[in-house]
């Protein structure tokens, strides 16, 4: 079984609803580590080393954040900066992620319908990403489509309650060995068959 590791980063966490109910339901599942950044970092230091320690551990690794300013907050940006070193996780010698897997779980505000060229924000959620997914490519890890969560002011009780479910499917899915072309086409993981309600 895949061991997963939940790098979270929201800076406002005890007002997100909709993290709170995500968080809550994979924290705790055997084999996932929930990892909260701004809890363990709130004056921004990190311990690089232990860092490293927590993705050598590891075999899938999740950026979870809200979507900020089409990015993620800022201390998650520092943790990229810090602790992907050059020799260590990319460039000669750098090969302590290679063949590991990675994606991102996002929260936004705004509806899927604005996130493309004829919306409001012009591009894509996974155009957006792709610094992330460079940053994956890099470091010789396989990226895999963002789990995303999308408009969630205006999300109800139920289509909140059915991403919560997808969220902990989707964490089983990862613990099972999917390969990579096993989402092929899905712009989102949320899409896939094995997500959807039986």
């Amino acid at each position: 079984m895949n061991k997963i590791l939940v790098l979270f980063s929201h800076p406002k966490y005890e007002k997100s609803k909709v993290n709170t109910a995500l968080v809550n339901h994979i924290k705790d599942i055997e084999g996932v580590t929930f990892h909260d950044l701004y809890e363990c970092y709130p004056d921004f230091h990190i311990d690089v080393e232990a860092e490293k320690g927590l993705l050598e551990a590891h075999d899938i690794i999740i950026w979870h954040h809200p979507f900020y300013w089409y990015s993620c907050p800022p201390l998650m940006k520092q943790w990229i900066d810090l602790v992907l070193e050059f020799g260590w996780a990319y460039g000669p010698n750098g090969n302590a992620l290679q063949s590991k897997t990675c994606l991102n779980v996002i929260t936004t505000g705004g509806a899927r319908e604005v996130y493309c060229s004829e919306g409001t924000n012009s591009f894509t959620v996974n155009q957006f990403l792709r610094p992330f997914e460079q940053t994956a490519n890099l470091c010789g890890m396989k990226y895999l489509p963002p789990f995303a969560v999308m408009g969630t002011h205006t999300l109800t009780d139920d289509q909140l309650a059915n991403h919560v479910i997808q969220y902990g499917k989707l964490i089983y899915l990862l613990q099972q060995n999917l390969e990579l072309n096993d989402f092929n086409g899905c712009f989102f993981l949320n899409d896939i068959p094995q997500l959807q309600p039986q």
